[in-house]
């Protein structure tokens, strides 16, 4: 008689509330961006990897089963990002550092 077991979802929550594939520092964002973009499986492991095929077939099946919950935390991390990009922005010479910066890649650029 054949039994049936099935896999952990292969996911971990690490210190700071982050979900990864769990051994890895791919998040859980990345592979659902990825899969949402209409990459296959196969893809996905292909730009990464690290990652193994039945271990992004598990999160993507974790995501299809919990799609409301997985979108509340996409859109929870989505929110801490802005909050943290609005946040270093609005720093003191934030300003004239990117515009520096941005004439370097622009001065790289024209020399290619």
């Amino acid at each position: 008689m054949l039994v049936f077991e099935a896999p952990p979802v292969p996911l971990t929550t690490d210190t700071h509330g982050t979900i990864r594939v769990a051994g890895m520092r791919v998040r859980l964002d990345t592979v659902i961006y990825a899969y949402q973009q209409g990459y296959a499986a196969e893809e996905i492991v292909s730009q990464f990897p690290v990652l193994n095929l039945a271990d992004v077939y598990g999160v993507i099946t974790y995501y299809l089963n919990n799609k409301a919950e997985v979108t509340r935390y996409l859109e929870a991390q989505m929110s801490e990002a802005d909050e943290l990009r609005e946040s270093i922005e609005s720093q003191p010479g934030y300003q004239e550092f990117r515009k520096r910066i941005q004439e370097r890649r622009e001065a790289y650029l024209a020399q290619k």
